[in-house]
């Protein structure tokens, strides 16, 4: 719809002196320009739209939700961003049939059927607490903007392995899986957070292969999964996290690249029994020591 050039030059002035007041961090001012703007052009969906964007990035489900639904219904083409944050408030919100709606809308071919999605999108990088610590954890997507963490993350993070997390749609960054380059998204909520709690054991270990039999024995356990992150956790600069890793910024693993024989071990587990067995048979066997074992995040 054609809009009257006065009306529409005020509205345009409007909204980028809101996009300037959400980029300076004041928000309030940035909410009444947008809003304003709005008024200014009722039938110009790009306010609605950055007002939905606003309140995604806030983690305000509800007000996302419905100025996205808002700039879609005056820009209703196929593609159009609007949909795809409508579909992540609508998922953040449990409301399945406008997040359903909101993918077809997109352009995404989804099963029918009702309720939460729960296919196979594949593995992927999520990056949790992106605003902060920015760890990056590979997980299964089980549909657009949900995903199960397949990695113990560090305790700090406040997240346990397997949570169901929500996710944004635009990747931040790249990653190599199996040859091919999978991009990386940002975290953006916790959506039902995991029963298993983050255990940690400093090891002394004899060698390499006693520290990759220590991982083994512990993965036996059932519902459990143990990772070295001193020899497995790679530390990236900002640019290459979200970007492309170049080998030649020569990244440090969490360690050193000679053998370190003091181990960080990450375990996921119910509790602790079973873990402190295999470690108490792993040192009776002499393939190392155990300095210190604690759960650091309680699921």
């Amino acid at each position: 719809m054609s809009l009257d050039p006065s009306i529409c030059g005020e509205a345009e002035r409007l909204n980028q002196a809101a996009t300037d007041c959400e980029e300076e961090g004041r928000l309030a001012e940035a909410v009444a320009l947008y809003e304003a703007a709005s008024r200014a052009a009722p039938e110009w969906g790009v306010p609605w739209y950055n007002l939905g964007l606003l309140y995604k990035r806030q983690r305000s489900w509800d007000k996302s939700l419905r100025y996205n639904r808002k700039a879609v219904q005056l820009s209703p083409g196929e593609g159009d961003p609007a949909w795809w944050n409508l579909g992540i408030a609508a998922t953040a919100l449990g409301d399945w049939p406008t997040a359903r709606a909101a993918w077809k809308a997109f352009g995404l071919e989804i099963s029918e059927g009702e309720g939460p999605i729960e296919e196979d999108y594949g593995l992927v990088p999520i990056r949790i607490r992106p605003d902060d610590l920015g760890e990056t954890i590979w997980s299964r997507r089980i549909d657009p903007a949900r995903a199960i963490l397949e990695n113990v993350p560090f305790p700090d993070s406040g997240h346990r392995w397997r949570d169901l997390v929500l996710h944004d749609g635009a990747p931040n960054g790249h990653r190599m899986l199996h040859g091919e380059e999978v991009p990386v998204f940002d975290g953006l909520d916790l959506l039902a957070p995991s029963p298993f709690s983050t255990f940690v054991a400093a090891v002394s270990a004899v060698s390499p292969e006693t520290a990759e039999a220590l991982i083994g024995l512990l993965d036996q356990l059932p519902d459990v999964l143990a990772e070295d992150w001193t020899g497995n956790v790679r530390f990236l600069c900002r640019a290459c996290s979200e970007g492309r890793p170049h080998d030649h910024h020569d990244h440090a693993v969490a360690g050193t690249k000679a053998w370190n024989p003091e181990r960080r071990i990450g375990i996921a587990a119910r509790t602790a029994d079973a873990v402190q067995a295999v470690l108490a048979e792993w040192c009776h066997a002499g393939k190392g020591s155990l300095t210190s074992f604690e759960c650091e995040l309680a699921g």
